[in-house]
């Protein structure tokens, strides 16, 4: 059952994020106003209550209470070219495997006392669907993938002067997943050939609970540093392993002198378990105040990628004849740690309308000899515009507008090759409201 190892990867790997700004399996929509200059500032300022998740330390800014929540919508697209069935199998190519998508945030904050401010958000830090037409040629490394993860994250600040102030809050983290992928029957070893394909899916979920910290300082009057500090997040799954379909040497076979008696199929249902570590990442930046109106940032987010070296699945329940195969199996990623940089700026046209822009480099954690269907990343540039209107002192509404593309990347893997070229267009909105 070696083919059907790419599905057994569970929820976390799935996280393709082809469809997302940031790279490797992570999210970056948490924020409208931070999308405008490509989250250059994140770190370094504190326009609304989603600093909570750009820097914890950033609500001692806040003047009062606020809530500010908001919806980024993501439009993708993918181009393969050159596809080739390594088994000889045949199939479409269409590439159009991730659906519209929707990923909604929220935050409330407010002041305690001169010194100390609380909060509480809700976002998703990883999260895909991506679904690959039926009889799509690579369907043997995978199929669809949906993976959903929701945080909630309650915070304190506290501001040791006027120019100091630190974050910090505990994040409880909740995982859903499910993953599809076909296995060609007539490729597994046995003494009664199979034919056509066989399905295997699989669902999981656990809770997991990391924690934020942040730093930010007020060099001067005119300049803002930040760090942040997301930490890691142990999870261990447990679902179900389902496989259907299966025929020949792995489903209801003929009496035959060569296969033991009584030898069962292996379609049916299993108890499957996985445990995977989702990387911490640093960011950090500086917002720059050239003039009264124009402030400029730039910022970098390392993220420890290299986690993820390998993944292994242990299915329960498998019978003694196919254990071998399928009890436990595995695969490696050997992703590597990576750095995003960014460059945005901000500009007051007047007390009612700012507008924003940014440039951001975004290196994926995998490349042509390790990256996979499900995770097919390359390399990405990210354009963004974005624009904020406060029509009264206490609601102000934020849009931003990005432009993702990707360099070509390569999938050569045991069943399938092709080249993958992913595009992305993305629309943030935000409404923050103060008391």
């Amino acid at each position: 059952m070696k083919y059907s190892n790419n599905v057994l990867l569970a929820a976390a790997i799935a996280a393709a994020s082809s469809q997302t700004l940031a790279n490797g399996l992570a999210l970056n929509e948490q924020s409208a106003s931070s999308a405008g200059s490509a989250y250059a500032g994140r770190a370094s300022s504190a326009a609304n209550a989603s600093t909570l998740y750009g820097n914890p330390a950033g609500m001692s800014r806040l003047k009062r209470a606020e809530i500010s929540g908001g919806l980024a919508f993501i439009d993708a697209s993918t181009d393969i070219r050159n596809p080739q069935g390594k088994l000889g199998q045949a199939g479409s190519n269409d590439g159009d495997m991730v659906p519209f998508t929707t990923i909604p945030f929220g935050y409330y904050v407010t002041p305690l006392n001169s010194k100390w401010h609380a909060g509480i958000g809700v976002y998703a830090p990883f999260g895909v669907i991506s679904d690959y037409e039926d009889g799509w040629q690579g369907r043997y490394n995978g199929l669809k993938s949906e993976v959903q993860v929701v945080t909630i994250q309650p915070t304190l600040s506290y501001a040791f002067t006027d120019k100091v102030s630190v974050g910090f809050g505990p994040t409880l983290n909740r995982i859903d997943g499910a993953l599809s992928s076909n296995v060609p029957n007539a490729a597994v070893p046995g003494p009664v050939p199979g034919s056509g394909d066989a399905e295997v899916d699989i669902e999981g979920d656990d809770l997991a609970v990391g924690y934020t910290l942040g730093l930010l300082v007020a060099v001067n009057e005119r300049l803002d540093w930040g760090l942040t500090y997301h930490s890691k997040t142990d999870y261990s799954l447990e679902g179900r392993t389902k496989v259907s379909g299966a025929n020949g040497m792995l489903g209801p076979i003929p009496p035959n002198p060569m296969i033991p008696t009584g030898l069962p199929g292996l379609n049916g249902s299993y108890d499957a378990e996985l445990d995977i570590t989702m990387p911490e990442s640093v960011d950090t930046s500086v917002s720059f105040r050239a003039t009264d109106k124009l402030t400029l940032n730039l910022g970098t987010t390392w993220t420890r990628w290299s986690r993820l070296r390998g993944i292994e699945v242990n299915n329960s329940g498998v019978h003694p004849a196919y254990a071998g195969s399928f009890a436990t199996i595995s695969e490696e990623l050997k992703w590597e740690d990576t750095w995003a940089v960014a460059f945005g700026g901000a500009y007051q046209l007047n007390p009612q309308w700012v507008v924003r822009a940014g440039y951001a480099r975004d290196n994926s954690p995998t490349n042509d000899a390790h990256r996979t269907v499900r995770i097919p990343v390359s390399d990405r540039d990210i354009f963004t515009l974005g624009a904020g209107w406060s029509p009264t002192a206490d609601l102000t509404l934020d849009a931003a507008y990005a432009y993702l593309q990707e360099k070509k990347g390569k999938v050569d893997q045991s069943s399938y090759r092709a080249e993958f070229e992913n595009s992305a267009h993305g629309l943030s909105l935000q409404a923050t409201y103060r008391f």
